[in-house]
């Protein structure tokens, strides 16, 4: 294990991090992966509670996703999708469609691609529509949509952003409607309601340069899991509906059933103008991205000129594997009934985690079906890398975004393992040196 780590250090660049931090605090070696559980090479198992960067639903190894991709191996693995087509893009298309109330399904690789993309296409739209000072982009202060050149313009996260802002294009944050900023006795609900009123305002005066408002829908995510009321989405419809704004749901992180539903939208009851899919679309196994929009959008696209159609791409757009491993995913929630199950197993989860919402150093203990988050109210420099470390040391994968602590666990998670958990994460609070 040692020399993995070693010719790691040497050879990988790893993402979002100080790589002269590896020296005190290398990662962790994977050698295989069963369930919820991480297994290093001596054969040691570690819960995954942050689903590997949010894309695991159904665990590792999970023997129906792997059957899938085995087949559609012995198929095609991959035909470029200009000029040609396949079976798994289609049908994929065909359901996601069905499921979102959206459709002509345009494929990239991540969620950064996702957003450039629903980004291009919704300024293209206002340019093929005889608009084109209609390319402007409104977004949520603390959000965070991927650090492209593009994703990273509508992102307001500092540490993300502010080295490359040379490179980015203007845009407008808008107040969070982040209910832990609410004036004390003031209602999650009577906060998002005002911070519309701030995009409202906004829009009143610059809505004929504004191609779109895009939103991460009920929880902020790179903001520490913020949570905010359904009705700011609600608002935000009628209010990009009155003014001729698109509305971009970034769905990345929060889509297939982490809030509850199978999309966050639904339990504002709208529907966006373009939902940016990814993360736990293939379940964890493949990189794929979607986005679908309206019949009006793709209809502003339709006709003879090259130069009228959206011409983006790139190599592995709508790759067959990936697209077969996300229809496996899909086969899953459906034969195993997953957002009911869920929501019995979030109540279960919520109670064996209520030590941790009492305990003295949490402060805004929250839950939206299958994510919890908490603050920690002393935490000094240093605290997500000290939390980590100690968590490790009890079994248990965790990455704490600043001070906010939160677990975000595989949906074949049991009781047992979220028991496990919540023990190492009140040894974790219970130190007084994390």
């Amino acid at each position: 294990m040692d020399d993995l780590l070693n010719r790691t250090r040497a050879a990988v660049w790893h993402p979002c991090t100080q790589m002269k931090q590896l020296e005190a605090a290398p990662p962790l070696a994977i050698a295989r992966g069963e369930g919820a559980w991480l297994i290093d090479p001596d054969g040691r198992r570690y819960l995954d509670a942050t689903s590997s960067w949010w894309v695991n639903l159904f665990g590792h190894c999970n023997p129906r996703i792997n059957a899938a991709i085995i087949d559609q191996l012995g198929r095609i693995e991959h035909v470029m999708l200009a000029g040609a087509t396949h079976a798994p893009v289609v049908e994929l298309s065909e359901r996601l469609a069905a499921l979102t109330g959206l459709g002509h399904a345009f494929y990239g690789s991540d969620g950064a691609s996702a957003t450039e993309i629903a980004l291009k296409m919704s300024a293209h739209f206002w340019r093929n529509s005889g608009q084109p000072e209609k390319n402007g982009f409104v977004s949520v202060q603390n959000g965070y949509h991927g650090e492209t050149v593009g994703a990273l313009s509508v992102t307001d996260i500092p540490v993300f952003k502010t080295t490359y802002a040379p490179l980015l294009r203007h845009t407008v944050q808008v107040p969070t409607p982040d209910a832990r900023l609410g004036e004390q006795g003031e209602s999650a609900e009577a906060y998002a309601l005002r911070c519309a009123g701030a995009l409202e305002s906004h829009l009143a005066e610059h809505a004929a340069t504004t191609a779109a408002f895009i939103v991460e829908p009920l929880v902020q995510g790179a903001a520490g899991m913020a949570m905010y009321h359904p009705a700011y989405l609600v608002r935000a419809r009628e209010l990009c509906d009155r003014y001729g704004v698109h509305l971009i749901a970034d769905e990345i992180a929060v889509g297939f059933g982490r809030t509850g539903t199978m999309f966050a939208c639904e339990q504002a009851g709208i529907r966006p103008d373009f939902i940016c899919l990814s993360k736990g679309i293939t379940g964890g196994y493949l990189p794929l991205s979607a986005v679908l929009t309206t019949d009006a959008v793709y209809a502003a696209f339709y006709g003879d000129d090259t130069a009228r159609g959206f011409l983006h791409s790139h190599s592995y757009t709508g790759n067959p594997l990936a697209c077969r491993a996300a229809l496996a995913v899909l086969d899953l929630f459906g034969q195993d009934n997953v957002i009911a199950a869920n929501r019995v197993k979030a109540i279960e989860f919520t109670g064996i985690v209520s030590e941790i919402a009492a305990h003295p150093r949490v402060r805004h203990f929250r839950h939206l079906g299958m994510i919890w988050a908490f603050d920690v109210a002393d935490a000094t420099a240093g605290f997500s890398t000290r939390f980590h470390r100690a968590a490790l040391a009890q079994g248990v994968f965790m990455r704490p975004i600043g001070r906010t602590v939160y677990a975000m666990p595989p949906y074949v998670t049991s009781a047992d393992d979220m028991r496990g958990l919540a023990n190492a994460t009140l040894a974790c609070l219970d130190n007084p040196a994390i």
